[in-house]
Protein backbone atom coordinates (compact mmCIF):
# COMPACT_ATOMS: atom_id res chain seq x y z
CA UNK A 1 0.00 0.00 0.00
CA UNK A 2 1.18 3.46 -0.77
CA UNK A 3 1.97 5.98 1.92
CA UNK A 4 -0.95 8.16 0.80
CA UNK A 5 -3.33 5.33 1.81
CA UNK A 6 -1.79 5.20 5.29
CA UNK A 7 -1.72 8.98 5.53
CA UNK A 8 -5.40 9.19 4.57
CA UNK A 9 -6.35 6.50 7.08
CA UNK A 10 -4.35 8.17 9.88
CA UNK A 11 -5.94 11.52 9.02
CA UNK A 12 -9.45 10.04 9.27
CA UNK A 13 -8.57 8.24 12.52
CA UNK A 14 -7.21 11.49 13.93
CA UNK A 15 -10.35 13.37 12.91
CA UNK A 16 -12.47 10.66 14.55
CA UNK A 17 -10.58 10.82 17.85
CA UNK A 18 -10.74 14.61 17.99
CA UNK A 19 -14.44 14.64 17.16
CA UNK A 20 -15.14 12.06 19.88
CA UNK A 21 -13.34 14.31 22.38
CA UNK A 22 -15.29 17.37 21.19
CA UNK A 23 -18.68 15.66 21.26
CA UNK A 24 -18.08 13.97 24.61
CA UNK A 25 -17.35 17.28 26.35
CA UNK A 26 -21.10 17.76 26.76
CA UNK A 27 -21.78 14.30 28.21
CA UNK A 28 -23.20 14.25 31.73
CA UNK A 29 -20.56 14.91 34.40
CA UNK A 30 -21.50 11.69 36.22
CA UNK A 31 -20.31 9.80 33.10
CA UNK A 32 -16.81 11.28 33.20
CA UNK A 33 -15.30 8.08 34.63
CA UNK A 34 -17.75 5.81 32.81
CA UNK A 35 -18.89 6.10 29.21
CA UNK A 36 -16.99 9.33 28.50
CA UNK A 37 -13.66 7.89 29.56
CA UNK A 38 -14.27 4.54 27.84
CA UNK A 39 -15.32 6.14 24.55
CA UNK A 40 -12.34 8.46 24.54
CA UNK A 41 -9.91 5.63 25.31
CA UNK A 42 -11.40 3.41 22.61
CA UNK A 43 -11.28 6.15 19.97
CA UNK A 44 -7.64 6.97 20.76
CA UNK A 45 -6.74 3.29 20.86
CA UNK A 46 -7.65 2.96 17.19
CA UNK A 47 -4.99 5.31 15.87
CA UNK A 48 -2.46 4.50 18.60
CA UNK A 49 -2.53 0.77 17.84
CA UNK A 50 -2.35 1.48 14.12
CA UNK A 51 0.72 3.66 14.55
CA UNK A 52 2.37 1.26 16.97
CA UNK A 53 1.67 -1.71 14.69
CA UNK A 54 3.45 -0.09 11.78
CA UNK A 55 6.44 0.70 13.97
CA UNK A 56 7.02 -3.07 14.31
CA UNK A 57 8.87 -5.24 11.83
CA UNK A 58 7.23 -8.65 12.12
CA UNK A 59 4.13 -9.07 9.96
CA UNK A 60 2.25 -11.11 12.57
CA UNK A 61 2.85 -8.40 15.17
CA UNK A 62 1.66 -5.72 12.76
CA UNK A 63 -1.53 -7.68 12.08
CA UNK A 64 -2.09 -8.15 15.82
CA UNK A 65 -1.95 -4.38 16.41
CA UNK A 66 -4.21 -3.72 13.40
CA UNK A 67 -6.73 -6.22 14.76
CA UNK A 68 -6.58 -4.52 18.15
CA UNK A 69 -7.24 -1.17 16.44
CA UNK A 70 -10.21 -2.75 14.63
CA UNK A 71 -11.55 -4.12 17.92
CA UNK A 72 -11.30 -0.66 19.49
CA UNK A 73 -13.20 0.76 16.53
CA UNK A 74 -16.02 -1.75 17.09
CA UNK A 75 -16.04 -0.91 20.80
CA UNK A 76 -16.27 2.81 20.09
CA UNK A 77 -19.10 2.27 17.58
CA UNK A 78 -21.14 0.45 20.22
CA UNK A 79 -20.45 3.22 22.74
CA UNK A 80 -21.54 5.86 20.23
CA UNK A 81 -24.82 4.02 19.73
CA UNK A 82 -25.23 3.67 23.48
CA UNK A 83 -24.63 7.40 23.95
CA UNK A 84 -27.13 8.26 21.23
CA UNK A 85 -29.81 6.11 22.86
CA UNK A 86 -29.06 7.73 26.22
CA UNK A 87 -29.39 11.12 24.50
CA UNK A 88 -25.85 12.18 25.41
CA UNK A 89 -25.27 13.39 21.84
CA UNK A 90 -27.14 14.90 18.92
CA UNK A 91 -28.18 12.81 15.92
CA UNK A 92 -26.01 14.90 13.59
CA UNK A 93 -22.90 14.25 15.70
CA UNK A 94 -23.67 10.54 15.81
CA UNK A 95 -24.20 10.43 12.03
CA UNK A 96 -20.90 12.21 11.38
CA UNK A 97 -18.99 9.94 13.77
CA UNK A 98 -20.62 6.82 12.36
CA UNK A 99 -19.69 7.84 8.82
CA UNK A 100 -16.06 8.29 9.87
CA UNK A 101 -16.12 4.98 11.77
CA UNK A 102 -17.47 3.14 8.72
CA UNK A 103 -14.76 4.62 6.52
CA UNK A 104 -12.06 3.73 9.04
CA UNK A 105 -13.45 0.21 9.39
CA UNK A 106 -13.43 -0.44 5.64
CA UNK A 107 -9.90 0.88 5.20
CA UNK A 108 -8.58 -0.88 8.29
CA UNK A 109 -10.14 -4.20 7.28
CA UNK A 110 -8.55 -3.88 3.82
CA UNK A 111 -5.20 -3.26 5.49
CA UNK A 112 -5.62 -6.25 7.84
CA UNK A 113 -6.45 -8.54 4.90
CA UNK A 114 -3.48 -7.29 2.88
CA UNK A 115 -1.04 -7.78 5.77
CA UNK A 116 -2.54 -11.19 6.62
CA UNK A 117 -2.14 -12.30 3.00
CA UNK A 118 1.56 -11.40 3.18
CA UNK A 119 1.96 -13.76 6.16
CA UNK A 120 0.33 -16.73 4.44
CA UNK A 121 2.53 -16.53 1.34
Amino acid sequence: MKNDYHDKLKKIMDEYAHLVYKVSKIFPKEELYGVTSQLRRASLSIILNYIEGYSRFKKKVIVNFLETAYGSLKESKYLLNFCLKEKFMADKDYDRLLKLAEEIGAMLWTDIKKQSDKISR
